[in-house]
Parts: structure tokens; C-alpha cells; sequence
């Protein structure tokens, strides 16, 4: 058996996920059958070709090489999410991008797409990068869904609206390269939510375009983020809130449910939650209920005995 999951933000949260990544290593009996760490994915910011959130900040070469090494020597891919559906041709050759893709093209690591352009680009000039086919898509038809299936993707992540339909889920070909949302924060069908990924998209390209320019004055968030969307009640969202939404999947579900279907592939959303937050969701898809505690106890004094490493 094999539940593969796929956890997010090496960059922000690399010292709680490298911590993470080793008591799974040194402390199976903490988990449930069959645990994976299939990638971490997120970005290093600031990156240009970034979508689904927002992401802020700045990290070196040494850091981004740091943290390529650290999860690729576990065994560990990193996934880029290259996401943005704002993209223009002449964002194809932003510097810091392709960087970062020239610093982990070993074979090893991967990115999500979204954009035409953009994977076209990544398919002619990194080849190497295996390509997941991105929910920030919006695939809502089922025949639509089996088609993209049916192209060159290593993993396609289904839209988290079909996420407890069962009678579309059951005809799916290729269920173990299918990734299933398994948290998601978002009102089930959610009316606005391609629009919010386009407009973190603009956003993110105004961030890059601004610390370019003024690289030392604060970027205004509330000029590039529409009213409406700022005030998106659902978005922070805890992992206690999003239990009763009809789009959730619960562990047991996972191994009772679609495990046997064939689907191995969970993705757990994250990237701008709180650290707190992603700790409890660790817990709860991962660990087995009665090891929770000690487990949480367990990383939480491993993070503390950590200074040594270098945090982002």
C-alpha cells in the first residue's frame, strides 16, 4: 500500500518540513500504513511564474541550493508551482526562474502548470522536469477531466468539487497518477475561484515588477488585490473548520475509500496557512490517532533542538 502525500511550502516552512520529513524516517510507528512524502512543492520566492498563492519574500542562491539538497538527498522531489495564468511571453525569461530551474534539473524534481505558454516553455527547455497538470485549471467537466488524463502528465490533480463524487471518480483512468485535494479551504463550487487564481497571478507579477524596482519600500498588497477576494472568508480557514464542508476528505476516508479505488496520490494545501495550522493537518491525515500526540510533541521538540539549521 502506498498513500503518497504531497505537502507544501519548502521554502517558508523548510525547517518544520525537514523535521517532518525525518521523524517519518525515524519514527514509522508513529503513522499510518503506508505513508509517503511524494514532494514538498511551493516555490522559492520571488518567482515570477508562481500561482494559486500569493508569495512574498526574497531567498539566495545558497538558500534555494540548501534546500534542493537537503529534501533531493532524502529522496524527496521538490514541485514548482509554476501556476500563474497571468503570464506573458516575455516573463518566459525572468532570471530568477530559470535559476531556479537550471539549480534542480537533476531528473529529481518537478513542476504543476497551468499556463500553455509556460509549459510549453518548460517542456522544450528543462525536459528532465516531470509535469503535473495543476487544479488552478478548473476542471469541472467529467469527459474534460478524463482528456486530460489522457495527455502527457505525470500526475493530474483533480478540482476538489469532485472530490466525494464517487460516480465520476470510480470511471477515472489512471487513478494513481489522479491527486486529490484532500483540505481544501475553498466554498464547494466556488463561483469566483478562477478568478482569484488570476488575480493572484496579476498580484504576483506586480510584487516581482515592484521589489525590482524598490527593492526596499513595502509592496501595497490592498493596490493589487480586489476588495472582494481580500475579504474572502474562507481562505485561513483551520483544519477544524473544514471537516463539515462536503468537499473534505478524512483519513480514514483516504484508507477506507479511495486507497481501494486505486488512488494513492493526496495533496494537502497550505502554503500561506499558519505553521500551527499545518502541523495539526500533518497530524491529522498522517498519524495514527493514538500516536498524534507524542508525535506532535515529538517534532515540536525537534524543531526546538534545531537552531542549527538555517530557516528561511
Amino acid at each position: 500500500m502506498r498513500v503518497r502525500f504531497h505537502l507544501p511550502d519548502f521554502s517558508g516552512r523548510f525547517k518544520l518540513n525537514l523535521m517532518f520529513a525525518e521523524m517519518l524516517k525515524n519514527k514509522p510507528e508513529f503513522f499510518r500504513e503506508g505513508v509517503e512524502i511524494a514532494s514538498f512543492y511551493g516555490v522559492f520566492p520571488p518567482s515570477i511564474w508562481n500561482g494559486g498563492r500569493t508569495q512574498g519574500g526574497v531567498c539566495d542562491r545558497v538558500f534555494i541550493k540548501q534546500v534542493i539538497k537537503a529534501f533531493n538527498d532524502r529522496g524527496i522531489p521538490l514541485r514548482f508551482t509554476f501556476t500563474n495564468p497571468a503570464l506573458e511571453k516575455k516573463h518566459l525569461n525572468d532570471n530568477f526562474c530559470n535559476m531556479v530551474m537550471n539549480l534542480a534539473n537533476n531528473g529529481m524534481n518537478e513542476a504543476i502548470v497551468m499556463s500553455p505558454l509556460l509549459e510549453d516553455y518548460i517542456r522544450k527547455n528543462y525536459p528532465k522536469y516531470k509535469l503535473t497538470s495543476s487544479t488552478c485549471k478548473r476542471i469541472t467537466d467529467p469527459e474534460k477531466l478524463e482528456e486530460e488524463l489522457g495527455k502527457d502528465y505525470s500526475i493530474v490533480v483533480v478540482d476538489y468539487d469532485f472530490n466525494n463524487n464517487f460516480e465520476v471518480l470510480e470511471k477515472l483512468p489512471r487513478k494513481q497518477d489522479c491527486e486529490l485535494l484532500v483540505n481544501a479551504c475553498c466554498e464547494p463550487n466556488c463561483p469566483r475561484r478562477s478568478a482569484h487564481y488570476y488575480s493572484i497571478g496579476e498580484q504576483q507579477i506586480a510584487y516581482n515588477e515592484h521589489i525590482k524596482k524598490y527593492p526596499n519600500v513595502p509592496f501595497d498588497v490592498e493596490k493589487y488585490d480586489p476588495q472582494h477576494f481580500r475579504d474572502c472568508p474562507y481562505s485561513q480557514r483551520g483544519i477544524f473548520e473544514i471537516r463539515n464542508l462536503r468537499t473534505h476528505i478524512s483519513p480514514d476516508d483516504i484508507w477506507e475509500k479511495y486507497v481501494p479505488m486505486g488512488f494513492e496520490q493526496f495533496k494537502i494545501e497550505g502554503r500561506t496557512a499558519s505553521p500551527f495550522n499545518i502541523l495539526e493537518t500533518y497530524m491529522y491525515y498522517m498519524a495514527k490517532p493514538e500516536c498524534r500526540d507524542e508525535a506532535r510533541f515529538t517534532l515540536l521538540k525537534a524543531l526546538e533542538n534545531s537552531k542549527a539549521i538555517v530557516y528561511n
